[in-house]
């Protein structure tokens, strides 16, 4: 006596344990599955599933290979950045290299053990192994949505949380010092515009790419605003005409010609790492005076909303109280100190 018992259309109960299986054909081709429980009306809700998941599926790429899965992916991320496209090619290349059951496994039959394994072969940080994770699930969604396969072997990986450094921010002072540094240089030709350059990112709190598609024409000086596009975020926002710039911009204005650029350079690097090394700091970048605005707003007591809009984020300033924290520790033991009672602090003197 089989050990099966047919207990419906395609539906089997294995005795011993009370599991229910699945038999059906599609294709002309038999299969035989467990459907992993030993509840009768799961078994059905399971079958019927499975049942609409072999009937998707496009019979004529069953022996697709996983080489030529990859070679398909590779062409639809071509119009990505040149750096992009080199990381996924590497990363292609080591499926390639280094899957577990060779590169001309077909799709159908690799196990999301397989996943593990290759991924396991490698020591990398999180950054490194994110990438690899998003790659790997990118190309086995692409044969799901081309019904190569009904379910994705990467689709329970997961990214690893990265680790927020507390990158090294300068002071107002150090970068006062090192705009007035760069502005020294008289045998550099472009220190007065490197200068000016950085001095706008630290007063604007704007990023490089920014402050270098700046133009006269974004500048609104009636309404004392700045239009700007966000190149991370593809979006364009408003930020004040904040005094602190307003004569910096004025030196700098152009009436009559809304298309000229602000800057005349796209970057300061080598100015701001020479002054740097001359000053004896740290190796500050763009970047860094981006944050120092920040962080001033923060310790100033700019509402965190205001600096969000200010930074052209839309998510009311999450961003910013998640990778500013440790500004807002020191800012919050200040402002409670504006809690005290003036009863308390007679007490105390």
């Amino acid at each position: 006596m089989s050990p099966f018992q047919k207990v419906g259309e395609c539906l089997y109960r294995y005795s011993s344990n009370g599991v229910y299986y699945a038999r059906i054909k599609c294709g002309g081709k038999e299969i035989r599955r467990s459907l992993e429980t030993t509840d009768p009306y799961v078994a059905k809700r399971e079958l019927a599933r499975l049942k609409d998941e072999q009937r998707q599926l496009d019979r004529s790429q069953g022996k697709l290979t996983l080489r030529e899965l990859c070679d398909r992916y590779l062409k639809t991320v071509q119009h990505q950045k040149p750096k992009t496209i080199e990381r996924k090619e590497l990363i292609v290349r080591r499926i390639k290299d280094d899957w577990p059951t060779g590169k001309l496994t077909q799709v159908s039959k690799i196990k999301p053990s397989d996943v593990d394994v290759w991924l396991s072969c490698y020591s990398f940080g999180p950054t490194s192994r994110n990438s690899h994770v998003e790659s790997v699930k990118q190309i086995f969604d692409a044969a799901v949505r081309d019904n190569v396969i009904p379910r994705s072997p990467a689709a329970h990986l997961r990214s690893t949380k990265r680790e927020t450094p507390i990158r090294k921010t300068p002071s107002f002072e150090e970068f006062k010092a090192i705009v007035s540094e760069i502005r020294t240089q008289s045998f550099n030709a472009e220190a007065a515009e490197s200068a000016d350059f950085v001095e706008f990112l630290g007063l604007a709190g704007l990023g490089k790419a920014e402050a270098a598609a700046l133009t006269q024409g974004d500048i609104d000086w009636q309404r004392e605003t700045i239009t700007t596009f966000r190149q991370k975020t593809k979006s364009g926002f408003a930020i004040p005409l904040y005094p602190q710039v307003k004569p910096l911009l004025l030196k700098r204005r152009r009436s009559g010609s809304p298309n000229e650029l602000v800057f005349t350079i796209k970057d300061a690097k080598k100015a701001i790492a020479g002054a740097c090394r001359r000053l004896g700091l740290p190796q500050y970048t763009h970047r860094s005076f981006r944050r120092m605005f920040i962080t001033r707003a923060i310790e100033r007591g700019v509402d965190v909303k205001v600096i969000a809009e200010w930074q052209g984020h839309k998510d009311g300033g999450k961003l910013i109280l998640d990778t500013y924290s440790h500004v807002n520790r020191a800012h919050s033991q200040r402002m409670a100190q504006l809690m005290v009672d003036d009863l308390e602090l007679q007490k105390s003197a």
